[in-house]
C-alpha cells in the first residue's frame, strides 16, 4: 500500500458488497487508502443505507442470473435511487459492462486492477465532502452542475407550469458552467451529473457538458463558447411539452409515441417565440438539431447549407451524447464503437466537425 496515497481526516464511507469475498480483498486494501470500508456479502445489502454511506461499490459475478437479480432487488429501493455505485468489472467485454449499466452503475473498473486508476475513479464518483468539495475546483464544479440543474428545473417544470423561461435564466447559469469544465475536467462533469440526475435532466446536461469541452477543445472565443453552452442547455427545451410517460418509457415507442416525441423541436421552438428575448440562433438550434445534411431530418427537412454550423455541432454532442448516456461510457470501447456509428452516419453529419470532436468523443474511455 505504500505506493497509495493516504488522505487524512478521511470522511467518505463506502459499502463493498462482494459475492466473492476471495477476490475482493485487493480492491478493500485499495478503497481505504481514501475512504472508511464496510465489506458484505451481497445477501446482507441493508434496505436502508446508513445517512453517513457516501456511495456503494459492488463486486459480482455478472455473468450470474441469480447474483444480478439479488443487487436489482436489493438496490431498486428508493433509499438507494440517488446513491452512486461503482461495478467492478471481471473484464472490458460488452455483456459484463451492459449487466452493470442496467443496474444503475454509475460507473465502472476493471480487473485487473489499477490502483492509482481506481482512486482517481473514487475521488470523482463518492466525492468527500471533507476535502474534494472544499478545494476550489470542487466547489466550482458543484456550482457548475447546480446552474445546469437550476435551468432544466425551469425547463421542466416550471415552463410546463406556466413559468416563463427567461433569456437571462440561461445567461446567469453559462460563466458557472464554462468555469466548472474549465477547472474539473469534462470526465468529472459526467461523472457528477450521472450520480445525480437522470432521464431528461440528464442528457441535456450531458450534451451541455460534451458541448462546452468541445468549444474548449477549439479555442473557440469566449462569446461563441457562451452561445453554445446556452444553445446546448436548450436545445431540448420542447421535450418538457411531451407526457412524461413517453419521455421515460422504458420499451420501444409506438409510431404515435414516436411521432409525439418528433413534434418537440417545434414546440420548443413556439413556447420560447412566444415568450421572446431569445436570439435568433438559439431559436434555430432548438428547431433543427434533429435536422441531417442529407435532408432525411426533421421537423423541415433542410440539408446542406441550410442548416448552421452551431447546430450542426449541437447535433453531433446531441446525437453522441444519447449513444453513451446510461451505458459505460468511461469504458473506451463503448466510446469508440458510438464515434464508429456517427462516422458511419456519412453525409448525414458534418465530417469535418465530427473528427474535431474525436479528442473529446474517445478522450472519455
Amino acid at each position: 500500500m505504500s505506493a497509495l496515497t493516504n488522505e487524512t481526516a478521511i470522511k467518505r464511507r463506502l459499502l463493498l458488497a462482494s459475492d466473492r469475498s476471495d477476490q475482493s480483498s485487493e480492491l478493500a486494501d485499495i478503497l481505504q487508502s481514501v475512504s472508511e470500508v464496510d465489506t458484505i456479502p451481497t445477501s446482507e445489502i441493508p434496505a436502508t443505507p446508513a445517512r453517513d454511506l457516501s456511495g456503494i461499490v459492488v463486486d459480482i459475478n455478472l455473468r450470474s442470473a441469480e447474483s444480478v437479480q439479488l443487487v436489482r432487488d436489493k438496490l431498486q429501493a428508493e433509499a438507494y435511487r440517488e446513491m452512486p455505485r461503482l461495478f467492478v468489472l471481471a473484464d472490458a467485454l460488452h455483456h459484463g459492462s451492459m449487466q452493470a449499466w442496467a443496474l444503475g452503475a454509475t460507473d465502472t473498473i476493471v480487473r485487473p486492477f489499477d490502483a492509482q486508476g481506481i482512486l482517481r475513479r473514487i475521488r470523482a464518483a463518492f466525492p468527500d465532502d471533507s476535502s474534494y468539495n472544499e478545494t476550489d475546483r470542487g466547489k466550482t464544479l458543484n456550482r457548475g452542475v447546480e446552474a445546469a440543474h437550476g435551468v432544466m428545473v425551469k425547463i421542466f417544470q416550471k415552463l410546463p407550469a406556466g413559468v416563463p423561461l427567461k433569456f437571462s435564466d440561461i445567461v446567469e447559469a453559462e460563466n458557472k458552467i464554462l468555469k466548472a469544465i474549465k477547472h474539473s475536467s469534462l470526465r468529472e462533469w459526467l461523472t457528477t451529473v450521472g450520480c445525480h440526475h437522470t432521464d431528461s435532466y440528464r442528457h441535456c446536461l450531458f450534451v451541455t457538458g460534451f458541448a462546452v469541452a468541445f468549444a474548449q477543445h477549439l479555442g473557440m472565443r469566449e462569446d461563441d463558447q457562451r452561445r453554445l453552452t446556452r444553445a446546448a442547455l436548450l436545445h431540448d427545451v420542447g421535450k418538457a411539452f411531451v407526457p412524461v410517460a413517453i419521455l421515460d418509457k422504458p420499451s420501444a415507442l409506438t409510431p404515435a409515441e414516436m411521432d409525439e416525441i418528433r413534434q418537440h423541436p417545434r414546440r420548443g421552438f413556439e413556447a420560447l417565440s412566444a415568450q421572446g428575448g431569445f436570439p435568433q440562433e438559439m431559436l434555430d438550434v432548438v428547431l433543427h438539431h434533429h435536422e441531417l445534411l442529407d435532408g432525411t431530418g426533421y421537423p423541415d427537412g433542410l440539408s446542406g447549407k441550410e442548416i448552421s454550423d452551431i447546430v450542426r455541432l449541437t447535433t453531433i454532442v446531441d446525437i453522441y451524447a444519447a449513444l453513451v448516456e446510461k451505458r459505460a461510457y468511461r469504458l473506451q470501447f463503448i466510446h469508440v464503437k458510438a464515434f464508429g456509428m456517427m462516422e458511419e452516419m456519412g453525409d448525414k453529419l458534418d465530417q469535418h466537425l465530427l473528427q474535431a470532436f474525436r479528442p473529446i468523443a474517445i478522450g472519455q474511455g
